[in-house]
Protein backbone atom coordinates (compact mmCIF):
# COMPACT_ATOMS: atom_id res chain seq x y z
CA UNK A 1 0.00 0.00 0.00
CA UNK A 2 2.57 2.52 0.18
CA UNK A 3 4.16 1.49 -2.53
CA UNK A 4 1.46 2.60 -4.71
CA UNK A 5 1.05 5.67 -3.19
CA UNK A 6 4.63 6.16 -3.79
CA UNK A 7 4.11 5.65 -7.51
CA UNK A 8 0.56 7.58 -7.61
CA UNK A 9 3.07 10.66 -5.84
CA UNK A 10 5.32 10.02 -8.68
CA UNK A 11 3.35 10.32 -11.21
CA UNK A 12 1.91 13.10 -10.15
CA UNK A 13 5.48 15.10 -9.94
CA UNK A 14 5.75 14.07 -13.29
CA UNK A 15 2.67 15.58 -14.87
CA UNK A 16 3.74 18.76 -12.86
CA UNK A 17 6.79 18.83 -14.62
CA UNK A 18 5.61 18.41 -18.08
CA UNK A 19 2.52 21.22 -17.41
CA UNK A 20 5.40 23.95 -16.43
CA UNK A 21 7.61 23.04 -19.36
CA UNK A 22 7.32 25.92 -22.21
CA UNK A 23 5.05 24.99 -25.30
CA UNK A 24 6.73 25.98 -28.53
CA UNK A 25 6.50 29.94 -29.18
CA UNK A 26 4.25 28.81 -32.75
CA UNK A 27 1.59 27.62 -30.56
CA UNK A 28 1.25 29.87 -27.86
CA UNK A 29 0.93 32.54 -30.10
CA UNK A 30 -1.07 31.25 -32.05
CA UNK A 31 -3.41 30.59 -28.93
CA UNK A 32 -3.02 34.15 -27.75
CA UNK A 33 -3.79 36.23 -30.96
CA UNK A 34 -7.48 34.22 -31.45
CA UNK A 35 -7.81 35.46 -27.89
CA UNK A 36 -7.34 39.03 -28.24
CA UNK A 37 -8.34 39.93 -31.64
CA UNK A 38 -11.42 42.47 -31.34
CA UNK A 39 -12.66 45.64 -33.25
CA UNK A 40 -12.05 48.87 -31.83
CA UNK A 41 -15.06 51.44 -32.65
CA UNK A 42 -14.91 55.02 -32.59
CA UNK A 43 -16.97 57.03 -30.22
CA UNK A 44 -19.22 59.02 -32.23
CA UNK A 45 -18.84 62.98 -32.01
CA UNK A 46 -21.41 64.90 -30.19
CA UNK A 47 -21.56 68.44 -32.22
CA UNK A 48 -24.06 69.90 -30.05
CA UNK A 49 -22.35 69.22 -26.66
CA UNK A 50 -18.77 70.10 -28.22
CA UNK A 51 -20.42 73.37 -29.46
CA UNK A 52 -22.03 74.38 -26.00
CA UNK A 53 -18.86 73.22 -24.10
CA UNK A 54 -16.76 75.63 -26.62
CA UNK A 55 -19.26 78.40 -25.87
CA UNK A 56 -19.46 78.08 -22.26
CA UNK A 57 -15.60 78.19 -22.10
CA UNK A 58 -15.60 81.25 -24.14
CA UNK A 59 -17.84 82.68 -22.02
CA UNK A 60 -16.15 82.24 -18.75
CA UNK A 61 -13.04 83.37 -20.29
CA UNK A 62 -14.44 86.72 -21.02
CA UNK A 63 -16.16 86.79 -17.47
CA UNK A 64 -12.50 86.33 -15.69
CA UNK A 65 -11.43 88.91 -18.48
CA UNK A 66 -13.40 91.74 -17.68
CA UNK A 67 -13.21 90.56 -14.20
CA UNK A 68 -9.26 91.03 -14.13
CA UNK A 69 -9.93 93.90 -15.86
CA UNK A 70 -12.22 95.57 -13.47
CA UNK A 71 -9.92 94.48 -10.62
CA UNK A 72 -6.95 95.78 -11.91
CA UNK A 73 -8.65 99.08 -12.53
CA UNK A 74 -9.84 99.55 -9.16
CA UNK A 75 -6.83 98.18 -7.49
CA UNK A 76 -4.06 99.30 -9.32
CA UNK A 77 -4.17 102.83 -8.35
CA UNK A 78 -4.05 101.89 -4.45
CA UNK A 79 -1.74 99.71 -4.87
CA UNK A 80 0.18 102.17 -6.34
CA UNK A 81 -0.17 104.66 -3.94
CA UNK A 82 1.11 102.37 -0.91
CA UNK A 83 4.03 101.58 -2.91
CA UNK A 84 4.75 104.40 -4.46
CA UNK A 85 3.06 107.27 -2.39
CA UNK A 86 2.20 110.78 -3.72
CA UNK A 87 3.02 113.58 -1.84
CA UNK A 88 0.76 116.24 -0.79
CA UNK A 89 1.22 119.77 -2.11
CA UNK A 90 2.32 121.82 0.19
CA UNK A 91 -0.23 124.55 1.26
CA UNK A 92 0.39 128.09 -0.14
CA UNK A 93 1.11 130.44 2.49
CA UNK A 94 2.62 133.72 1.76
CA UNK A 95 4.82 135.91 3.73
CA UNK A 96 3.30 138.26 5.62
CA UNK A 97 4.26 141.65 5.38
CA UNK A 98 6.10 143.54 7.97
CA UNK A 99 5.59 147.04 9.52
CA UNK A 100 6.24 149.89 7.81
CA UNK A 101 10.11 150.72 8.54
CA UNK A 102 10.77 153.27 6.21
CA UNK A 103 11.28 156.86 7.60
CA UNK A 104 8.45 159.37 7.25
CA UNK A 105 9.34 163.41 6.33
CA UNK A 106 8.72 164.24 10.17
CA UNK A 107 10.38 161.63 11.71
CA UNK A 108 13.73 163.56 9.28
CA UNK A 109 12.91 166.62 10.66
CA UNK A 110 12.99 165.46 14.46
CA UNK A 111 15.76 163.80 14.20
CA UNK A 112 17.79 166.75 12.54
CA UNK A 113 16.71 168.82 15.28
CA UNK A 114 17.89 166.41 17.54
CA UNK A 115 21.02 166.19 16.24
CA UNK A 116 21.59 169.67 15.83
CA UNK A 117 20.62 170.21 19.61
CA UNK A 118 23.30 167.84 20.90
CA UNK A 119 25.64 168.01 17.97
CA UNK A 120 28.25 170.83 17.52
CA UNK A 121 27.44 173.20 14.48
CA UNK A 122 28.60 171.72 11.24
CA UNK A 123 30.51 173.52 8.47
CA UNK A 124 28.47 173.39 5.58
CA UNK A 125 29.80 172.77 2.10
CA UNK A 126 28.07 173.96 -1.47
CA UNK A 127 28.18 171.16 -4.00
CA UNK A 128 28.88 172.04 -7.14
CA UNK A 129 25.66 171.64 -9.47
CA UNK A 130 26.05 168.10 -11.47
CA UNK A 131 25.06 167.78 -14.99
CA UNK A 132 23.63 164.55 -16.62
CA UNK A 133 24.74 163.63 -19.95
CA UNK A 134 23.18 160.81 -22.28
CA UNK A 135 25.72 158.15 -20.75
CA UNK A 136 23.76 158.85 -17.40
CA UNK A 137 20.51 158.14 -18.58
CA UNK A 138 22.11 154.97 -20.68
CA UNK A 139 23.26 153.57 -17.83
CA UNK A 140 20.17 154.54 -15.60
CA UNK A 141 17.80 153.08 -18.11
CA UNK A 142 19.81 149.72 -18.63
CA UNK A 143 19.63 149.95 -15.16
CA UNK A 144 16.14 149.84 -15.24
CA UNK A 145 15.96 147.18 -18.03
CA UNK A 146 18.21 144.75 -15.45
CA UNK A 147 15.74 144.99 -12.96
CA UNK A 148 12.76 144.25 -15.45
CA UNK A 149 14.42 141.31 -17.01
CA UNK A 150 14.39 140.07 -13.74
CA UNK A 151 11.27 140.52 -12.89
CA UNK A 152 9.57 138.69 -16.32
CA UNK A 153 11.35 135.31 -14.88
CA UNK A 154 7.96 135.66 -12.58
CA UNK A 155 5.75 136.82 -15.91
CA UNK A 156 4.13 134.26 -18.30
CA UNK A 157 1.59 134.16 -21.15
CA UNK A 158 -1.50 132.95 -20.90
CA UNK A 159 -2.77 131.57 -23.96
CA UNK A 160 -6.65 130.61 -24.22
CA UNK A 161 -8.03 128.36 -27.18
CA UNK A 162 -11.37 128.04 -28.36
CA UNK A 163 -12.31 126.05 -31.60
CA UNK A 164 -15.03 127.36 -33.52
CA UNK A 165 -16.30 126.64 -37.43
CA UNK A 166 -16.59 129.30 -40.20
CA UNK A 167 -19.55 130.18 -42.45
CA UNK A 168 -18.37 127.41 -44.69
CA UNK A 169 -18.11 125.21 -41.32
CA UNK A 170 -14.32 124.72 -41.87
CA UNK A 171 -13.38 124.42 -38.35
CA UNK A 172 -10.70 127.08 -36.74
CA UNK A 173 -8.99 127.97 -33.35
CA UNK A 174 -8.56 131.39 -31.75
CA UNK A 175 -6.23 132.36 -29.18
CA UNK A 176 -6.92 134.96 -26.66
CA UNK A 177 -3.88 135.73 -24.74
CA UNK A 178 -2.81 137.47 -21.14
CA UNK A 179 -0.44 138.09 -18.94
CA UNK A 180 0.18 136.13 -15.95
CA UNK A 181 2.27 136.20 -12.43
CA UNK A 182 3.90 133.15 -10.74
CA UNK A 183 2.60 133.54 -7.53
CA UNK A 184 4.11 129.91 -5.60
CA UNK A 185 5.49 126.49 -5.78
CA UNK A 186 3.47 123.89 -3.70
CA UNK A 187 6.33 121.39 -4.43
CA UNK A 188 4.09 119.50 -7.18
CA UNK A 189 2.80 122.25 -9.04
CA UNK A 190 3.97 126.13 -10.18
CA UNK A 191 0.66 128.65 -9.21
CA UNK A 192 0.35 131.63 -11.91
CA UNK A 193 -2.57 134.57 -11.31
CA UNK A 194 -3.86 136.04 -14.08
CA UNK A 195 -7.35 137.45 -15.12
CA UNK A 196 -10.52 135.60 -15.20
CA UNK A 197 -12.28 136.21 -18.28
CA UNK A 198 -9.46 134.51 -20.21
CA UNK A 199 -9.94 131.24 -18.52
CA UNK A 200 -13.87 131.69 -18.81
CA UNK A 201 -13.43 132.16 -22.43
CA UNK A 202 -11.37 129.17 -23.03
CA UNK A 203 -11.53 125.37 -23.85
CA UNK A 204 -7.82 124.71 -23.60
CA UNK A 205 -5.25 127.28 -21.40
CA UNK A 206 -1.53 126.72 -22.29
CA UNK A 207 1.39 129.12 -20.68
CA UNK A 208 4.58 130.70 -22.11
CA UNK A 209 7.30 131.40 -20.13
CA UNK A 210 10.44 133.70 -20.53
CA UNK A 211 12.22 131.26 -22.58
CA UNK A 212 9.62 130.79 -24.73
CA UNK A 213 8.58 127.29 -22.96
CA UNK A 214 4.84 126.47 -23.66
CA UNK A 215 2.90 124.22 -21.23
CA UNK A 216 -0.65 123.34 -20.63
CA UNK A 217 -2.17 124.91 -17.81
CA UNK A 218 -5.51 123.94 -15.73
CA UNK A 219 -7.82 126.10 -13.59
CA UNK A 220 -7.25 125.92 -9.82
CA UNK A 221 -9.68 128.20 -8.56
CA UNK A 222 -11.12 131.88 -9.61
CA UNK A 223 -12.70 134.51 -7.68
CA UNK A 224 -15.48 136.17 -9.62
CA UNK A 225 -15.84 139.35 -7.36
CA UNK A 226 -12.25 140.81 -8.07
CA UNK A 227 -12.05 138.75 -11.76
CA UNK A 228 -8.93 137.07 -10.68
CA UNK A 229 -8.07 133.37 -11.39
CA UNK A 230 -4.90 131.23 -10.10
CA UNK A 231 -4.34 128.39 -12.64
CA UNK A 232 -1.62 125.62 -12.48
CA UNK A 233 1.26 124.18 -14.04
CA UNK A 234 2.49 120.30 -13.24
CA UNK A 235 6.27 120.38 -12.47
CA UNK A 236 6.82 117.70 -14.17
CA UNK A 237 5.53 119.26 -17.49
CA UNK A 238 8.03 122.10 -17.42
CA UNK A 239 11.98 121.40 -18.71
CA UNK A 240 14.20 121.36 -15.87
CA UNK A 241 16.49 124.08 -18.42
CA UNK A 242 12.95 126.29 -17.95
CA UNK A 243 12.90 125.43 -14.06
CA UNK A 244 16.00 126.57 -13.51
CA UNK A 245 15.52 129.93 -15.14
CA UNK A 246 11.58 130.88 -13.72
CA UNK A 247 10.54 131.18 -9.91
CA UNK A 248 7.81 132.80 -8.01
CA UNK A 249 7.57 136.92 -7.73
CA UNK A 250 8.61 139.09 -4.67
CA UNK A 251 5.50 140.53 -3.24
CA UNK A 252 5.91 144.34 -1.77
CA UNK A 253 3.65 146.14 -0.23
CA UNK A 254 1.19 148.52 -1.29
CA UNK A 255 0.12 149.84 2.19
CA UNK A 256 3.06 151.79 3.05
CA UNK A 257 2.25 155.46 3.44
CA UNK A 258 4.85 156.48 1.23
CA UNK A 259 4.07 154.95 -1.88
CA UNK A 260 2.63 158.30 -3.59
CA UNK A 261 5.04 159.19 -6.05
CA UNK A 262 6.84 155.66 -6.09
CA UNK A 263 8.55 155.30 -9.41
CA UNK A 264 7.12 151.86 -10.99
CA UNK A 265 7.61 150.01 -14.01
CA UNK A 266 4.58 148.30 -15.62
CA UNK A 267 5.00 145.27 -17.12
CA UNK A 268 3.72 141.95 -18.90
CA UNK A 269 1.09 143.38 -21.41
CA UNK A 270 0.82 147.19 -20.13
CA UNK A 271 0.58 148.07 -23.79
CA UNK A 272 -1.70 145.23 -24.95
CA UNK A 273 1.44 143.55 -26.67
CA UNK A 274 3.52 140.58 -25.03
CA UNK A 275 6.66 141.52 -22.72
CA UNK A 276 5.70 145.02 -23.21
CA UNK A 277 7.55 147.75 -20.82
CA UNK A 278 6.43 151.40 -19.51
CA UNK A 279 7.92 153.28 -17.16
CA UNK A 280 5.99 156.41 -14.54
CA UNK A 281 4.80 156.61 -10.83
CA UNK A 282 1.85 156.28 -8.92
CA UNK A 283 -0.30 159.16 -8.54
CA UNK A 284 -2.80 157.84 -6.00
CA UNK A 285 -3.10 154.90 -3.39
CA UNK A 286 -5.66 156.04 -1.36
CA UNK A 287 -8.84 155.13 -3.46
CA UNK A 288 -10.76 152.10 -2.62
CA UNK A 289 -13.45 149.77 -4.91
CA UNK A 290 -16.25 148.39 -2.73
CA UNK A 291 -17.01 145.45 -3.89
CA UNK A 292 -19.13 142.29 -2.57
CA UNK A 293 -17.70 141.46 1.04
CA UNK A 294 -14.45 143.53 0.16
CA UNK A 295 -12.89 146.27 -0.39
CA UNK A 296 -9.82 146.70 -2.70
CA UNK A 297 -6.87 148.78 -2.96
CA UNK A 298 -6.89 150.84 -6.04
CA UNK A 299 -3.46 152.17 -7.22
CA UNK A 300 -3.58 154.57 -9.86
CA UNK A 301 -0.26 155.78 -12.12
CA UNK A 302 0.79 158.06 -14.80
CA UNK A 303 1.56 155.23 -16.95
CA UNK A 304 -0.06 155.37 -20.55
CA UNK A 305 -1.28 151.96 -21.52
CA UNK A 306 -4.13 149.90 -23.34
CA UNK A 307 -7.71 149.82 -22.25
CA UNK A 308 -7.19 146.00 -22.58
CA UNK A 309 -3.71 145.64 -20.76
CA UNK A 310 -3.04 143.61 -17.86
CA UNK A 311 0.26 142.62 -15.96
CA UNK A 312 1.70 143.61 -12.57
CA UNK A 313 3.40 147.29 -11.67
CA UNK A 314 6.68 146.94 -9.75
CA UNK A 315 8.99 149.09 -7.83
CA UNK A 316 12.58 149.70 -8.88
CA UNK A 317 13.66 146.65 -6.49
CA UNK A 318 11.75 144.31 -8.20
CA UNK A 319 8.65 143.95 -5.73
CA UNK A 320 4.99 143.66 -7.23
CA UNK A 321 2.93 146.08 -5.99
CA UNK A 322 -0.12 146.04 -7.97
CA UNK A 323 -1.82 143.52 -10.06
CA UNK A 324 -3.55 145.57 -13.64
CA UNK A 325 -6.94 146.16 -13.56
CA UNK A 326 -8.00 148.17 -16.56
CA UNK A 327 -11.60 147.57 -16.36
CA UNK A 328 -11.22 149.41 -12.85
CA UNK A 329 -9.95 152.26 -14.33
CA UNK A 330 -11.85 156.26 -14.57
CA UNK A 331 -14.15 157.06 -17.53
CA UNK A 332 -12.06 160.33 -18.17
CA UNK A 333 -8.62 158.01 -18.00
CA UNK A 334 -9.07 155.13 -19.58
CA UNK A 335 -5.98 154.83 -20.82
CA UNK A 336 -3.99 155.04 -17.23
CA UNK A 337 -2.89 152.13 -16.05
CA UNK A 338 -4.81 151.15 -12.38
CA UNK A 339 -3.72 148.29 -10.32
CA UNK A 340 -5.60 146.09 -7.71
CA UNK A 341 -3.13 146.87 -4.20
CA UNK A 342 -1.44 143.80 -3.97
CA UNK A 343 -1.26 144.08 0.17
CA UNK A 344 -5.58 143.36 -0.25
CA UNK A 345 -5.17 140.45 -2.08
CA UNK A 346 -2.49 138.12 -0.49
CA UNK A 347 -5.21 136.64 1.53
CA UNK A 348 -7.12 135.60 -2.13
CA UNK A 349 -4.24 134.76 -3.37
CA UNK A 350 -3.59 132.24 -0.94
CA UNK A 351 -7.00 130.84 -1.16
CA UNK A 352 -7.39 130.53 -5.37
CA UNK A 353 -3.70 129.05 -4.55
CA UNK A 354 -4.63 126.34 -2.51
CA UNK A 355 -8.00 125.16 -4.75
CA UNK A 356 -10.39 126.65 -1.98
CA UNK A 357 -13.61 128.33 -3.15
CA UNK A 358 -14.41 131.82 -1.85
CA UNK A 359 -17.13 131.66 0.57
CA UNK A 360 -20.11 134.18 0.13
CA UNK A 361 -22.22 136.29 2.63
CA UNK A 362 -23.31 139.34 0.08
CA UNK A 363 -22.62 142.65 2.01
CA UNK A 364 -20.90 145.78 1.01
CA UNK A 365 -19.72 147.73 3.79
CA UNK A 366 -16.88 150.10 5.12
CA UNK A 367 -15.32 150.89 8.36
CA UNK A 368 -16.60 152.87 11.50
CA UNK A 369 -14.54 155.97 11.64
CA UNK A 370 -13.10 156.91 15.47
CA UNK A 371 -14.95 160.01 15.28
CA UNK A 372 -18.43 158.54 14.35
CA UNK A 373 -17.42 156.00 17.27
CA UNK A 374 -17.15 159.04 19.83
CA UNK A 375 -19.61 161.25 18.59
CA UNK A 376 -22.70 159.82 17.60
CA UNK A 377 -22.03 156.34 19.68
CA UNK A 378 -21.73 154.35 16.99
CA UNK A 379 -19.66 150.70 17.75
CA UNK A 380 -16.53 149.70 15.82
CA UNK A 381 -16.53 147.25 13.31
CA UNK A 382 -17.73 146.16 9.78
CA UNK A 383 -20.36 148.53 8.93
CA UNK A 384 -22.99 147.82 6.70
CA UNK A 385 -23.85 149.89 3.90
CA UNK A 386 -25.73 147.45 1.28
CA UNK A 387 -26.94 144.13 1.14
CA UNK A 388 -26.80 141.68 -1.90
CA UNK A 389 -30.66 140.45 -3.32
CA UNK A 390 -31.00 136.98 -1.98
CA UNK A 391 -27.65 136.36 -0.57
CA UNK A 392 -27.44 134.66 3.07
CA UNK A 393 -26.82 137.86 4.72
CA UNK A 394 -30.80 138.79 2.94
CA UNK A 395 -32.18 135.37 4.09
CA UNK A 396 -30.60 135.65 7.36
CA UNK A 397 -31.94 139.44 7.91
CA UNK A 398 -28.89 141.41 8.31
CA UNK A 399 -30.22 145.46 7.51
CA UNK A 400 -27.93 147.82 6.38
CA UNK A 401 -27.21 150.13 9.06
CA UNK A 402 -26.28 147.22 10.63
CA UNK A 403 -22.48 146.85 12.69
CA UNK A 404 -21.22 143.62 12.39
CA UNK A 405 -18.70 143.13 15.65
CA UNK A 406 -17.50 139.45 16.09
CA UNK A 407 -17.85 136.12 13.38
CA UNK A 408 -17.78 132.95 15.41
CA UNK A 409 -15.22 133.93 18.24
CA UNK A 410 -13.61 136.29 15.77
CA UNK A 411 -13.42 139.44 16.88
CA UNK A 412 -14.31 142.27 14.05
CA UNK A 413 -13.16 146.13 14.49
CA UNK A 414 -13.17 146.96 11.03
CA UNK A 415 -14.73 146.11 7.59
CA UNK A 416 -10.82 144.72 6.53
CA UNK A 417 -11.10 142.81 9.56
CA UNK A 418 -14.59 140.89 8.21
CA UNK A 419 -12.89 140.54 4.88
CA UNK A 420 -10.10 138.86 6.28
CA UNK A 421 -12.09 136.64 8.58
CA UNK A 422 -14.80 135.65 5.70
CA UNK A 423 -11.85 134.70 3.40
CA UNK A 424 -11.02 132.00 6.33
CA UNK A 425 -13.85 130.08 5.83
CA UNK A 426 -15.59 127.88 3.28
CA UNK A 427 -18.88 127.97 2.08
CA UNK A 428 -21.82 125.84 2.99
CA UNK A 429 -20.49 126.79 6.87
CA UNK A 430 -22.69 127.72 9.48
CA UNK A 431 -21.40 130.78 11.42
CA UNK A 432 -22.63 132.84 14.33
CA UNK A 433 -22.71 136.92 13.60
CA UNK A 434 -22.87 139.26 16.69
CA UNK A 435 -24.12 142.10 14.86
CA UNK A 436 -25.32 145.55 16.99
CA UNK A 437 -28.41 146.97 15.40
CA UNK A 438 -29.54 150.32 16.31
CA UNK A 439 -32.84 150.72 18.21
CA UNK A 440 -34.45 153.89 18.95
CA UNK A 441 -31.38 155.89 20.57
CA UNK A 442 -28.94 152.88 21.35
CA UNK A 443 -27.31 149.72 19.72
CA UNK A 444 -28.58 146.58 21.22
CA UNK A 445 -26.64 143.80 20.20
CA UNK A 446 -28.19 140.48 18.34
CA UNK A 447 -26.69 137.28 17.64
CA UNK A 448 -27.54 135.78 13.70
CA UNK A 449 -26.98 132.57 12.26
CA UNK A 450 -26.31 132.51 8.65
CA UNK A 451 -25.53 129.89 5.80
CA UNK A 452 -22.48 130.96 3.61
CA UNK A 453 -22.91 130.13 0.26
CA UNK A 454 -20.66 130.11 -2.76
CA UNK A 455 -19.34 132.28 -4.75
CA UNK A 456 -20.37 132.42 -8.59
Amino acid sequence: MPEQERKKETGQAEQKQQQSKPQPASESAGTDISFIKEKVKERPVNKRKLLKRTMITASMAVIFGLIACFTFLVLEPVFSNWLYPEEEPEPVQLQEESENEEMLPEDMVLETESEEESAPPVQTTVVERVELNISDYQTLYSNLYKMVQEVSKSMVTVIGITSDTDWLNNPYENEGQNAGLIVADNGRELLILTEKEIVDQSEELNVVFSDNTQVQAELKQADPTVGLAVISVKLTDIPDTTREIISPAKLGSSSNSGLLATPVAALGRPLGTANSVVYGMITSSDSALHLTDGNYQLLTTDIYGSTFGSGVITNLSGQVLGIICQENSSEDTPNLITAYGISGLKNLIEKLSNGQPSAFLGIFGTDVPQEIQETQGVPAGAYVTGIVMDSPAMVAGIQSGDVIVQIGTEPIASFSDYTKTLMGLLPDTEVTLTVMRQVQDEYQEMAVDVLLNTLE
